[in-house]
């Protein structure tokens, strides 16, 4: 079996979790965390990095340090990971939905301005499956309106919009480093930033807000949302290999389009002029003419030994948010065609040539 993604270990991580063991540090302190931390903020362009447990409580500890609640809405896109949305709810806040760009499966910008109210207290564009959102213009918006921007940038580690790196365009921004992930640590998170101000609070909300100059007292509600040392350990083992690990994803990705391109009916991913895609997933669109619905084209590729995955079910309708009482009626062409028709190929960083090769052979077989 080719499995849809799996983490690439092939740097430090045994050498750094044997001496979290050998030492004892093997909890919330220690000093892979700070290295970590501060490796991976450098990375980003950033001066402050938090780590955390997992990629969804990066999100709502960055919600919470902006004091968003009950009453606030954020604008997100409609197709993104439940994270997104559920991170808004731990708040009491709206989730506000527009539809993404045909091209790239970001956040429309276009469509921004619409959503915006007296009530929006951040938008939260997600740089989708590696391809960076068009910053320039949702930044835009959201100066000309006051309203801060959280970048969720889990899926795009390494990616860059005009030389800058993905998540290090927001007040503060979001990565996850989960399994599947370009730089996992098996579960993980961080927030960065450059506000000294919205560090310092993360940093103290993450850890139950216990008080510098008296740990067990408490003057507001705080959150347990330490990362351990051995998580950290194998994050910066990983984060020293990570230019490496995005070359053989791209160089991967372009063997796809080589092998793939001109199929009838198959729409491949992108990458627009000025930015890096990182190709986190290599996703494709099955159209009508291709002659094959998606899931049957699915269960054919899992029957010669190849796993896919489903692109994101779009959020405006999820069950889950209509008996939480948040009814969106609006119209979501876009994400409602991908979240039917769009699905991913294996895309982790250890996929061999061969691999690629033959999975480009099945997909023109099957059709």
């Amino acid at each position: 079996m080719i499995p849809v993604c799996e983490p690439m270990l092939a740097g430090n991580e045994k050498k750094y979790v044997l001496d979290c063991l050998k030492t004892n540090w093997i909890s919330s302190a220690g000093s892979y965390l700070k290295k970590f931390e501060e490796g991976f903020s450098r990375y980003c362009g950033l001066k402050h990095g938090i780590a955390v447990c997992n990629g969804t409580v990066a999100l709502h500890l960055a919600y919470a340090a902006l004091n968003i609640g009950p009453g606030d809405e954020v604008i997100m896109p409609t197709l993104t990971i439940a994270s997104t949305v559920f991170a808004a709810l731990y708040c009491g806040a709206k989730p506000v939905f527009v539809d993404v760009e045909p091209d790239t499966w970001n956040m429309d910008p276009i469509q921004l301005e619409a959503k915006i109210t007296k009530k929006t207290k951040a938008i939260v564009p997600v740089h989708m499956y590696g391809h960076p959102c068009d910053m320039d213009a949702i930044l835009h918006v959201a100066r000309k309106h006051r309203v801060a921007v959280i970048e969720d940038a889990a899926q795009a580690h390494g990616a860059q919009y005009k030389g800058r790196m993905a998540g290090s365009f927001g007040k503060l921004s979001c990565f996850s480093f989960y399994s599947n992930k370009i730089v996992t640590c098996g579960e993980g998170g961080m927030v960065v930033t450059d506000d000294d101000h919205l560090a310092q609070k993360c940093r103290s909300l993450k850890n139950l807000a216990f008080l510098t100059e008296r740990r067990f007292f408490h003057r507001e509600i705080g959150f347990n949302y330490r990362m351990t040392n051995i998580q950290a350990a194998i994050g910066l083992a990983q984060l020293e290999q990570v230019e490496a690990m995005i070359v053989r994803r791209r160089r991967n990705a372009r063997l796809y389009h080589e092998l793939l391109s001109g199929i009838e009916g198959l729409t491949l991913p992108t990458q627009r002029k000025d930015v890096r895609n990182v190709y986190w997933m290599y996703g494709v669109v099955i159209e009508p003419s291709f002659g094959l619905q998606r899931e049957a084209l699915m269960k054919k590729l899992l029957s010669q030994g190849i796993e896919t995955r489903t692109f994101f079910i779009p959020m405006h309708n999820q069950p889950v948010l209509k008996k939480a009482g948040y009814m969106d009626r609006g119209k979501y062409p876009v994400s409602k065609r991908l979240g039917r028709c769009g699905f991913y190929l294996p895309s982790g960083s250890g996929l061999k040539k061969d691999q690629i090769t033959y999975i480009a052979r099945c997909l023109k077989a099957i059709r």
